[in-house]
């Protein structure tokens, strides 16, 4: 008993079975998860060690080194990277795939690090840590607001924000809440050195004063009766009057002064800041909410907007929340709109089937289809595939092929039956004899797709659920195909017997075909050649194809990134970036404009990647309401911002689909001496700047800055019974401020800091006048009495390493709207011929690298995809001739494949080699059904000349409808940005191929098996 027999005898089962996958598929539907981009871990750390008034080159050699060794013990490392800066150390650890598929093995792998990391913290030199591992570094913010309060200070502000953090982190689904822009207080005690030195107060008793306040020590306890009884000794400082009324000592025994005296004392935030944000002008602060793992962007951002109107009331008047990014809005607005293109195309592929099959096969094969997307609902809900932008367009990649079984197995029926057969034993053999040719077919068809989810590599990752997903829907396909469909055609075909050959006279189109196939097999030669010169004509038009990676987003917002002088400060970079905005904003498209300076924002998508901090650095991020514009917009400001702000560096970007980002041209130099790594890089961008279709060119080390640095007269200083390290604090407390304690505000604890007044530490002359304490003497000296003068002196202000070798990247990117590759493959030639000092090395990074290692991923795993369906071409006929007849047949896919991305100018991405991919599986498989009913009717005993044409006539109008509807199916992801080079690919090459499919394969099936022509009548009968 097949398939088909079983299904037809259990009738009752099978439609239970229908209606519960079709119920099953609605629930499925409702529970999915909904994102905008697939979601893919972001296997990166970063550990950040403060030295403070440690230079970048002492910071790299002690403190770097260290962890960067400590780390580099996992074997699970890809990559370590690193940025030394003045005080500062950040070490970026970068996992392998394969060691961490998913959170749970990166969890591991964090908690390994940490304990690397804090086993080498004995070997930090002093002064130096603790160091601290953030694991959170891919945390996407998907719901991003800027809140502002006009009249209001952004302290005012963030204690709003305090007690509103407090409710969101209570919402179901939310996971994190984070702030960006939040002022940093402190109590300042400026402490005038002429006021302290007249009164007999030395700044050493003071300072020891100031941290004896406010620490909390165990007072111990006391047993009283059947209790014990807890001591708490009061006069901690409980406000900031308090600290004035701090006694110091006395003047000549018998007055006492009080800090009061002595100093002023502020409360106001810390300078410089260590990053600013603005909405449209207005100061703000930046709030994140990120949501569980694996939970629906949608459902959190609908229920955090329920949570904020109820909490409406408590919300101070003027303090707005502003929408910087909510990813439910334009997910759910993505979804919609991608299952409304799923929907157009189903009823595409109906229309086109009830068109030429009559409505009876149409509504037959439309209803198996409708089952086929309801189970691949329920696969994707059971193996936690969400819908988003690629598992929705792998569903309506697959909607054509979908079709494809159930349309073979539907069409053969219809012709038994229309030759007077039983409708039930006609579909108990169709079943009988195409089941498992289309299983094969089908299981060729899913391996086509098979590279991209066998794929080791983090595009791999990110677009692996079109495989999944496809290989769901084909199997479901199949199965419906063999079970529903001839249900189904029992149960509602309806047909008149038509005698023996009239069918292909009624349908003219075939009997056309039939005499064109047999002038076309005769004319073996002249059909050969004319298939090659086809062939050779799209390979050499292949030449006009652009090259490209991923393509643009849709999104209504594009970014400009400036980067003033390094060293710049914060408040510098604000006011630059201020002017910017302002100009952007009179554009007319231009809606809003949030503004970062020293660092990016809050990583509000997961395609997005924030700068590291740099006050020199800002960031515009622009809506706009023309999408579509947004591309000559870019192209427009890019030329005028870069003319309007000589001595800034400007790049106006569009965002990107998949993973990347960065710098697209990317040269990296490594080597041990830091100064030839910079003539190096001035080589590289020298070459750059020489090429008009370079923009933004810059090197990722950034300018030198200068170092004031006081030349200690060692003779006065050991005289005086002073060392370096006294000479660095006192200039420590008087230019920036030593913190000497904290001060208690509830949960928070703000720091107190003592400093010269504004007036001692305003300008450069004042190091002169600094006082240090020679114990000595038991005074103070002015600094003049100690250094002989202070040398500038310029220095690298920041060092990278990669995986431990200091490296330099020079970097550029194409005019907006351009591809990289045209630029690099110029610019790769001059660059490869600086010549190298031994010891040095140059490499390629930015989107060469990006593109290569998601090639590289596909060479990986194609071979065995392709390999696999090898083997079960060569199963399916136990036979080598019938499989090479199949793969001859694929190389003509190139001919429309040219074609069709010639036409639209669309760049031969990524995901159009995935479509080449996926058309030869689609090709194969139309093959397949040609070549197996070509030994089907030679078993039955054809002459084979007469054979080979039959089988073609008689497998054409299916294999012409599969093709038909998976062209038009496809439609619809023309208009989608990171489905359009793929939909081209499969559009246009199926078209081309399969027109030449219906030819090339009878034609070598007839070479192989050397088949010779039959006489001319007897072929027409």
């Amino acid at each position: 008993m097949n398939i088909a027999e079983h299904t037809l005898a259990k009738r009752t089962i099978a439609w239970m079975l229908t209606l519960l996958v079709l119920l099953g598929g609605y629930i499925s539907y409702e529970k999915l998860g909904r994102f905008e981009d697939p979601e893919f871990v972001i296997r990166q750390a970063a550990i950040t060690t403060l030295y403070p008034g440690a230079l970048p080159a002492q910071v790299a050699e002690e403190v770097t080194e260290v962890i960067e060794e400590a780390v580099q013990q996992l074997q699970e490392i890809k990559e370590v990277t690193s940025i030394s800066r003045m005080g500062n150390s950040l070490v970026k650890v970068e996992i392998e795939l394969e060691f961490a598929p998913s959170k749970v093995e990166l969890e591991q792998i964090w908690d390994k690090l940490r304990r690397k990391v804090n086993d080498a913290q004995h070997k930090l030199p002093p002064g130096a840590g603790p160091s601290i591992v953030n694991d959170d570094f891919g945390d996407v913010y998907a719901l991003f607001f800027a809140v502002t309060g006009e009249g209001y200070s952004l302290k005012e502000i963030k204690d709003y924000l305090d007690l509103l953090e407090r409710d969101l982190l209570q919402v179901p689904g939310v996971g994190r809440v984070a702030t960006l822009g939040a002022p940093d207080e402190a109590i300042f005690i400026e402490i005038a050195s002429a006021k302290a030195a007249q009164l007999g107060m030395s700044q050493n008793e003071i300072y020891q004063s100031l941290r004896q306040q406010n620490v909390i020590t165990d007072s111990g306890n006391l047993l009283i009766g059947p209790q014990r009884v807890q001591f708490s000794p009061q006069g901690h400082i409980d406000s900031v009057e308090a600290l004035g009324h701090i006694a110091l000592g006395s003047a000549s025994g018998e007055q006492v002064i009080f800090l009061k005296d002595i100093a002023k004392i502020t409360r106001s935030t810390i300078e410089p800041p260590r990053a600013l944000m603005s909405y449209d002008g207005q100061p703000a602060i930046g709030l994140g909410i990120s949501q569980v793992a694996g939970g629906n962007v949608v459902d959190v951002g609908d229920a955090v907007r329920t949570r904020l109107q109820e909490l409406e009331s408590q919300r101070p008047i003027g303090i707005d929340l502003q929408v910087v990014s909510y990813q439910s809005d334009s997910v759910r607005e993505a979804v919609n709109g991608f299952v409304a293109n799923l929907a157009a195309a189903v009823v595409i592929v109906v229309l086109v089937l009830i068109l030429f099959m009559g409505w009876r096969s149409g509504v037959i094969v439309g209803s198996v289809l409708l089952l086929t997307v309801a189970g691949t609902l329920i696969a994707m809900y059971m193996d936690d595939i969400a819908m988003q932008r690629v598992s929705l367009g792998a569903l309506i990649i697959a909607l054509g092929m979908l079709v494809d079984n159930a349309i073979v197995v539907t069409d053969g029926i219809l012709v038994r039956m229309q030759k007077g057969e039983a409708a039930e034993s006609a579909a108990i053999a169709v079943v009988k004899g195409t089941q498992f040719p289309l299983l094969g077919g089908t299981v060729v068809g899913i391996l086509a797709f098979s590279a991209i989810g066998l794929s080791p590599t983090d595009m791999g990752e990110y677009a692996g659920s079109l495989f999944w997903v496809i290989m769901y829907s084909m199997l479901f396909s199949w199965l419906f195909a063999v079970t529903l469909t001839p249900l189904l055609c029992v149960t509602m075909l309806k047909v008149k017997v038509i005698p023996e050959g009239a069918e292909e006279k009624q349908a003219g189109i075939l009997y056309r075909y039939r005499r064109l196939l047999n002038v076309a097999l005769r004319k073996r030669l002249f059909t050969g050649v004319l298939m090659l010169s086809l062939l050779a004509s799209a390979i050499y038009g292949f030449n006009w194809v652009k090259p490209g990676f991923m393509p643009d987003s849709a999104r209504p917002q594009f970014v400009v990134d400036m980067y003033l002088p390094q060293g710049s400060d914060i408040r510098e970079t604000a006011k630059e970036l201020e002017k910017m905005a302002a100009y952007v904003h009179e554009k007319d498209s231009v809606t809003h404009i949030t503004r970062f300076v020293g660092q990016g924002g809050l990583r509000f998508m997961l395609t997005y990647s924030p700068e590291d901090p740099n006050s020199s650095y800002g960031q515009l991020l622009i809506d706009v309401d023309d999408a579509p514009g947004i591309a000559a917009l870019v192209d427009e400001l890019q030329d005028e911002l870069t003319e309007r702000h000589p001595l800034a560096e400007i790049k106006v970007w569009k965002f990107m689909l998949g993973r990347g980002g960065g710098k697209k041209i990317e040269v990296a130099f490594k080597g041990s001496e830091p100064e030839v790594l910079r003539q190096l890089a001035e080589q590289a961008k020298a070459i750059m700047a020489e090429d008009p279709g370079a923009i933004a060119i810059q090197d990722d080390w950034r300018d030198k800055t200068p170092v004031l640095r006081p030349v200690v007269n060692e003779v006065a200083a050991r005289r005086a019974g002073v060392d370096i390290t006294q000479i660095s604090q006192a200039l420590n407390r008087t230019f920036t401020g030593e913190r000497v304690g904290v001060y208690r505000e509830q949960d928070k604890l703000i720091p107190i800091i003592v400093r010269a007044p504004y007036s001692e530490r305003s300008l450069a002359q004042d190091i002169e006048n600094v006082q240090v304490y020679s114990p000595t003497a038991d005074k103070y000296l002015p600094m003049s009495q100690l250094v002989s003068g202070v040398e500038v002196e310029w220095s690298d202000a920041i060092l990278r390493r990669v995986d431990r070798f200091p490296t330099i990247k020079a970097q550029a990117d194409p005019l907006p709207g351009e591809q990289s590759d045209p630029l690099f493959n110029r610019l790769k030639p001059k660059i490869e011929a600086i010549e190298l000092p031994p010891g040095y090395s140059l490499e390629w990074h930015g989107e060469y690298k990006d593109s290569n290692e998601s090639n590289e991923g596909l060479a990986i795993s194609a071979p065995y995809g392709f390999s696999a369906m090898v083997l079960a071409v060569v199963l399916m006929f136990n036979a080598i001739r019938q499989p090479l007849v199949i793969w001859l047949t694929a190389p003509l896919a190139i001919i429309g494949v040219t074609v069709g991305l010639v036409i639209f100018q669309v760049p031969f991405e990524f995901m159009a080699i995935l479509g080449c991919l996926s058309l030869v599986g689609m090709l194969v498989k139309n093959s397949i059904v040609l070549v197996d009913q070509a030994d089907v009717e030679i078993r039955e005993g054809k002459a084979g000349f007469i054979a080979v044409i039959d089988a073609a006539v008689s497998r054409a109008r299916p294999v012409f409808l599969g093709a038909l509807t998976t062209i038009l199916g496809v439609a619809p992801l023309l208009w989608d940005p990171f489905f359009k080079s793929m939909a081209v690919v499969i559009m246009f090459g199926l078209a081309f191929a399969t027109v030449l499919t219906l030819v090339v394969v009878p034609l070598l099936y007839v070479v192989i098996f050397r088949i010779p022509a039959e006489p001319e009548e007897a072929a027409k009968s």
